[in-house]
């Protein structure tokens, strides 16, 4: 089943780019919008493929379960990356205002806590008897409740959004996904957002695999769990008000490498010092996630600047596409953590199974732990600091540029 998944995760990063192109192929309905309709068509499947997926096989065959498992696994991919890919673009068309797109990109961060840490928080309470076991029929129920609230997100998001900027369309032009493709190299912005972007997915995706261990084995405090994921809310409540008035002063780059550097320089002391309090350990390792909340919030809104970017070198407006190939890099972030952070475990000597890890394996787990947050930070700092080059007043004159465009070529 692990090489199952790793198949279909590895899969769910390739279809990206192909779903990603197909609003700049292709255009659906008669409103003009882009990205909207796909939504729309997309977002049916996906309450379905929710519901499949925790559809009761228990009396099939093995073969029959792991086909069933699989495909569904697959349709469901595929289906979220119908909508996520036209949603994810939307931010480009609504505005073209920096503030607004700091705005739109931190309410994105923001409803993600909201499901995280409410919506998810809430499921092991229908799911667990009062004697601990799991009560598998309720995971369809759950399956059904959130199909349901995701259509109606949906229907909301195409009731309450409007996509304003617009770019005539040349008919006699044909989609050429090989020259968006090779347009990327030329993209140095959008690779250094995708270069910091793995390394954000590999930070996320390994602290959240690796932080039960080191609670457990280390600390012997996994009860702490809770509080580990409860502690951001805090910290993104103070954010939500703040980053776009810090934005707007000082510019999204260089509020991300301030943070990001803040989060490094935090993240090698708790490699370096061994502490042995945990909960001093849990305010320290806190403070360093201000980095990745603040990286969290601004990094869409510096996606929509290289696909401005990508307007202002070619002259065409590919969003879809290239929107799709830089979540191919979460894809492929997420998919790395995930599978390394198993494969770590084993080399340092985590045994599976066992009642307690020994007192080296437990120091290893601590070290492993610890120093994933600063190979991945440094990653983030090369991405944006040395490899993406928009300044503040750099992106204002380039978005000046394609305003005046924009009106010219409308008049």
């Amino acid at each position: 089943m692990a090489s199952l998944f790793l198949g279909a995760r590895l899969w769910d990063a390739v279809n990206d780019p192909i779903i990603g192109s197909f609003p700049d192929r292709w255009s659906l309905g008669k409103s003009g919008d882009k990205f909207k309709p796909y939504i729309k068509v997309a977002m049916f499947p996906l309450a379905l493929s929710v519901m499949l997926a925790f559809y009761d096989v228990s009396l099939w065959s093995e073969t029959s379960k792991h086909i069933w498992i699989v495909a569904v696994y697959v349709f469901y991919g595929m289906c979220y990356t119908g909508t996520s890919m036209p949603y994810g673009s939307l931010v480009a068309v609504i505005t073209d205002d920096p503030v607004e797109r700091t705005k739109l990109s931190r309410a994105r961060s923001f409803g993600g806590l909201i499901v995280g840490a409410g919506f998810l928080s809430a499921v092991p309470q229908f799911i667990f008897n009062k004697e601990g076991q799991v009560v598998s029929e309720n995971f369809f129920y759950i399956g059904i409740l959130f199909g349901v609230l995701s259509l109606l997100s949906y229907i909301l998001t195409l009731k309450l959004t409007t996509e304003r900027v617009r770019q005539k369309k040349v008919e006699t032009e044909k989609f050429n996904y090989s020259k968006v493709l090779k347009s990327v190299l030329k993209n140095r912005p959008l690779i250094g957002v995708m270069v910091a972007t793995v390394g954000s997915l590999l930070y996320i995706t390994g602290n959240s695999q690796l932080g039960a261990y080191i609670y457990k084995e280390y600390y012997h405090a996994p009860q702490l769990l809770t509080l580990v994921s409860l502690s951001s809310i805090p910290i993104m409540f103070v954010a939500f008000p703040v980053i776009p008035k810090l934005s707007a002063k000082y510019g999204k780059r260089n509020l991300i490498l301030l943070s990001t550097a803040v989060n490094f320089v935090f993240s090698l002391f708790l490699l370096i010092v061994p502490i042995k309090d945990v909960y001093l350990f849990l305010l320290l390792y806190t403070i360093s996630n201000v980095g990745q909340t603040v990286f969290i919030m601004l990094i869409w809104a510096l996606v929509t600047d290289t696909l401005d970017y990508h307007e202002y070198i070619t002259g065409e407006r590919s969003d879809g596409s290239l929107f799709s190939i830089y979540t191919f890099s979460r894809k492929i972030g997420s998919t790395l953590a995930s599978t390394l952070a198993s494969m770590m475990l084993g080399i340092v000597g985590f045994v599976s199974g066992a009642a307690a890890q020994t007192p080296e394996v437990a120091e290893n787990i601590r070290t492993l732990t610890t120093a994933v947050p600063v190979l991945t930070t440094l990653l983030q700092l090369i991405g944006i600091g040395l490899i993406f080059n928009l300044s503040k007043e750099r992106m204002d004159e380039i978005q000046l540029e394609l305003k005046n465009k924009r009106l010219s070529t409308a008049n």
